[in-house]
């Protein structure tokens, strides 16, 4: 039984390193992550005065807001868009783990077992 276990583990692990550094996994995660952060990035936000301000106040604004989205945001986006990815991955591969350790412990009840 401990040997069934500890086979299980391994491929759980072999399952979530292959995911995060397999090439064509690596790949398939860079696709989906640039398809995400692309959405994302398309979804417009807009900054709202609550009362009227000067021309050059709102000039500043607007610039700090063009650099933050064209210089700053995409590589933060990116970056959140695939540890949650990743995330996503690993927890797929874990309910995968524990319905087959499930099955392996339902194999092992015996009707003698059952019947201590």
């Amino acid at each position: 039984m401990q040997k069934k276990f500890q086979d299980l583990l391994h491929q759980y692990k072999l399952q979530v390193f292959h995911v995060e550094h397999d090439k064509t996994s690596v790949g398939d995660l860079t696709k989906e992550c640039l398809h995400v952060t692309e959405d994302v990035l398309k979804q417009k936000f807009h900054y709202h005065f609550h009362g009227l301000a000067d021309a050059n106040r709102a000039e500043i604004i607007n610039m700090v807001n063009n650099y933050t989205r064209e210089a700053i945001l995409p590589q933060v986006v990116e970056k959140l868009v695939m540890r949650q990815i990743k995330l996503e991955k690993r927890m797929q591969a874990l309910v995968e783990f524990n319905q087959r350790l499930l099955e392996i412990l339902s194999e092992d009840r015996t009707p003698e077992k059952v019947a201590r």
